[in-house]
């Protein structure tokens, strides 16, 4: 678990990366966390686009919606 967070939404970083990166690892090639940042990075994209998440959670919604996004783009 990440040292700075305890009590009932503490969140055991291994796991959560390994779920995220099952779900996300085909489209996106780095998804790590720092310093309670969760992150993750498009293949396609630059070193600028990193989508990110205060949670595993909203990490994964930023990376449905960038998703979505590049799916709608001609």
């Amino acid at each position: 678990m990440n040292p700075d967070t305890s009590g009932p939404f503490a969140v055991d970083d291994v796991p959560a990366l390994d779920a995220l990166r099952l779900a996300w690892g085909d489209e996106y090639d780095e998804i790590w966390v720092h310093g309670g940042e969760w992150c993750a990075h498009h293949k396609g994209g630059n070193d600028e686009n990193v989508v990110t998440g205060d949670t595993p959670d909203e990490l994964n919604r930023a990376i449905r919606a960038d998703l979505a996004r590049r799916q709608e783009q001609p």
